[in-house]
């Protein structure tokens, strides 16, 4: 060894290094990209003095690092991967090398992961073992023979550019199986930073799907989400001196104090955010991955039968402005943002609906060009948040795909407060945003039980909205909840049953789990509490969404039949309050006059107009709600099933609709003629023509137009979406609702053709529709048929309850 080795081999020593590396780590100055940054090049001086002074000159041998130490991201307790790499002419020679480089770094205490092989050797473990292809894709030189360095790194690239199709599969495997393991990192109070889904693991993924040129990561905020995971896994090993991940409860504060933060709570709110980024580029660039392999899959086999060319991609409609494409919700290319505020929830309404992701490239333009909602919102915008909210699982990726891009945060600005908030309670599983989120899912499945499932659905979305104030967050919460319903457009009186299920949404557990429900003074309590039976039956309904979605922990059978005990004694106390049959408003004179049309030409006859509703009860909005359609036809069987069927035909949504028989004035003649007051709305396009209305009316009407037909093939022109499983539908009998009718109550999904079917159910069981309310409440249809026998008098019970299982089951059909 010359003197100029032996020098730098003493100053690059252990104790050099290690006392250099201890300055380092303990100074104030730097922290972050920059200490990591200056780590690793001091690793790297020292390793290259070692490797000069042990190789004496060798050829065809270099040291190379790999996985985070080549990326040069070294946090205070990281393992150095290492790798010895040779031509194969010496192997002897190469393993003392390897001794004289490995036992300092052991003699240190600093964890090694390293490997001697050959650029052959390393390509075949590379092929066999995804992991140590990813280690290899940041490989960078160290010392020694550069060429050999640069030629396995372009090699290692070009293979795993070449294996793609069938390694990135494998990467998202690995990915799932690991985020099975290992939880959400964004709602883990004990998060692993590195393993968890959304942490550093899966940063590192995403650089291996970049390199691979088939699929690229969404950029924005991603950089400095990995930094700052980083930043705090470097805080985490300088309070606790241990090479661990784990952010674990007690060391919390600590690591909030090395990084100035506030408190520990501010700083779990930091990872949540970060790794909901991560989470989220990781599922865009994932479905990307998806679609371009199965593009290329398909694509010789198109273009034979093509005879050459590039496929268009078939676009289908799903709602005005809103189509799906390669298996993604994109907008359609008349859609202007710009122009139309609901676009946004419209949009994510379509994609939950059909269980669809929403398309980046869909989600910032709206972001970027969409204009704010008018206060307060417009009916269709209020109606397009109850469906997105009411459509179960998939609400929750369409709905982190807006909250990504800042839309909630515009749409819902106290929704800032309890954005990636944790909760440190053993009984809740979620932070505050996704048990809201949560919430709502659980109560979608529960919106039969109700008769407003849109409050329902939103008032799960607000219960704990309050949690991000100070106090009482049921107090708070009501405050906020009548400021948000106020702004999305409830009336007075909804938003006063909005407020109440905020301010009492934990009321009937803590009485049912902690009070002696035998005593009355506890149940009158919460009667007076509720108010009324709507009001209880949706409060039922949320205390057990909420349970179900705070954790296994907060529900179970005992406590919701101690629930249910209380419901039902409560139920007993306001059971006075029972509505009855509401008494018929008298005809406008429009409606009278075409009453009159229709019973002299013997044939329907059609009105159409726009529709407002009024802001508050002093002023007019002049907003509009669809359109108006009044249809006046003259007594007859099938009326109901070949309207609503034309209707359906004309992809016309029923947003309200009711039947009623009118008598007609005594100076025309002694009948009735049926009145129809629907608001209506057009799925996609423009409104049709009334006379193309009329028209097929008359056509439905004396059998000539074949509406199932006609529904059938337009369903079956489009491709059948997998969308989400909705609640099965149920049909009741409302006891006592009606002494003059038997009241069959339809809860359902809704859909094209919905009241078609239930038409032709009640048409088929013989009885008489005698008036009817339809509500469509997001995606939602709660109904209700007033029917009679022939003669005019109620069903009897059995009748009832017959016909009732019937129409229940030709809707689950």
């Amino acid at each position: 060894m010359t003197g100029t080795d032996e020098r730098m081999a003493e100053d690059s020593g252990p104790s050099g290094y290690a006392a250099a590396r201890l300055r380092l780590l303990t100074e104030g100055a730097r922290s972050g990209p920059p200490r990591r940054s200056a780590l690793a090049e001091l690793t790297d001086d020292w390793l290259a003095g070692l490797f000069t002074a042990a190789a004496a000159g060798r050829a065809g041998v270099s040291l190379v690092a790999v996985g985070g130490y080549g990326r040069g991201e070294l946090s205070p307790r990281s393992d150095l991967d290492l790798l010895l790499l040779h031509d194969g002419s010496d192997p002897g020679a190469v393993a003392a090398l390897a001794d004289r480089l490995w036992y300092p770094v052991w003699d240190l205490g600093i964890a090694l992961d390293h490997s001697v092989r050959t650029p052959a050797e390393a390509r075949k473990t590379a092929g066999d073992d995804l992991k140590v292809h990813l280690g290899l894709l940041d490989a960078r030189h160290l010392a020694g023979d550069l060429g050999l360095t640069a030629g396995l790194r372009t090699a290692v690239l070009a293979d795993w550019r070449n294996q793609a199709p069938k390694r990135l599969p494998e990467l998202q495997e690995l990915c799932a199986e690991r985020a099975a393991r290992q939880g959400e990192l964004r709602y883990l109070l004990e998060p692993d930073l590195k393993e968890a889904r959304g942490g550093l693991r899966d940063a590192t993924a995403l650089r291996a799907v970049a390199a691979s040129w088939l699929a690229d990561a969404p950029r924005e905020g991603l950089a400095d989400a990995r930094r700052r995971l980083l930043d705090v896994r470097d805080a985490l090993h300088l309070v606790t001196g241990r090479a661990t991940d784990r952010l674990a409860l007690q060391e919390q504060d600590q690591v909030a104090a090395e990084l100035g933060l506030l408190d520990a709570d501010t700083l779990l709110r930091q990872v949540y955010e970060a790794a909901g980024i991560v989470s989220y580029a990781s599922d865009v660039t994932w479905r990307e991955v998806g679609r371009v392999l199965r593009s290329r899959a398909v694509r010789p086999r198109l273009r034979a039968m093509l005879g050459g060319g590039k496929p268009v991609a078939e676009r289908s409609p799903l709602a005005e402005g809103v189509v799906e494409q390669d298996g993604e919700v994109v907008l359609a290319r008349a859609a202007r943002p710009e122009r139309d505020p609901v676009l946004p929830l419209r949009a994510a309404a379509a994609a939950a609906q059909a269980g669809l992701p929403l398309s980046l490239h869909a989600v910032r333009r709206m972001a970027a060009t969409a204009r704010p909602l008018p206060t307060p919102w417009p009916a269709e915008a209020r109606e397009q948040l109850v469906t997105l909210l009411g459509s179960g699982r998939p609400t929750v990726e369409v709905w982190e795909a807006l909250e990504a891009e800042g839309l909630i945060s515009r749409l819902l600005p106290d929704w800032e407060r309890v954005r990636c908030r944790p909760q440190r309670n053993a009984v809740h599983i979620w932070t505050v945003d996704r048990h809201l989120i949560e919430t709502a899912v659980r109560a979608s499945e529960l919106t039969r039980r109700v008769s407003r499932p849109d409050l329902l659905l939103v008032a799960a979305l607000l219960h704990d909205i309050g949690k991000g104030w100070p106090g009482d967050h049921s107090v708070a919460g009501e405050i906020i909840a009548k400021d948000v319903a106020a702004r999305i457009g409830f009336d007075r009186a909804d938003v006063t049953v909005l407020s109440l299920l905020v301010r009492h949404h934990l009321l009937l557990i803590e009485t049912a789990t902690r009070r002696d429900l035998d005593d009355p003074a506890t149940v009158r309590s919460v009667a007076e509490a509720v108010g009324t039976q709507s009001t209880l039956e949706l409060l039922h309904a949320l205390t057990e969404a909420d349970a179900l979605a705070t954790g296994p922990a907060a529900w179970s059978s005992w406590r919701g039949s101690l629930v249910a005990d209380l419901v039902r004694r409560v139920r007993a106390v306001l059971a006075g309050d029972a509505p009855g049959e509401p008494e018929p408003a008298a005809p406008t004179a429009e409606q009278e006059r075409l009453a009159v049309e229709a019973f002299r030409t013997g044939g329907p006859v059609l009105a159409l107009r726009a529709q407002t509703e009024p802001a508050t009860e002093a002023e007019a909005s002049g907003e509009p709600l669809g359109v108006e359609l009044l249809i006046a036809v003259p007594d007859q069987p099938a009326v109901l099933p070949a309207v609503a069927g034309v209707l359906a035909v004309h992809r016309l949504t029923v947003r309200t609709a009711e039947l009623r028989a009118v008598r007609l004035p005594d100076d025309v003649d002694d009948g009735s003629v049926l009145l129809l007051n629907w608001r209506v709305a057009a799925e996609y396009g423009s409104l049709p023509q009334a006379t193309r209305l009329r028209a097929d009316l008359v056509r439905a009407l004396d059998g000539t137009l074949d509406i199932a037909g006609r529904l059938a093939e337009r369903d079956a022109a489009y491709p059948r979406r997998r969308g989400w499983i909705a609640p099965p539908p149920r049909v009741t009998v409302a006891p006592a609702a009606s002494h003059h009718a038997t009241v069959i109550e339809v809860r359902a999904q809704d859909a094209p053709g919905l009241l078609h079917r239930i038409g032709m159910a009640l048409e088929k069981a013989g009885v008489r529709v005698r008036s009817m309310h339809v509500s469509t409440l997001g995606s939602n249809a709660v109904d209700a048929f007033y029917v009679t026998t022939d003669t005019g008098e109620p069903l009897p019970r059995e009748d009832a309850g017959s016909l009732a299982h019937a129409l229940e089951e030709t809707l689950r059909g």
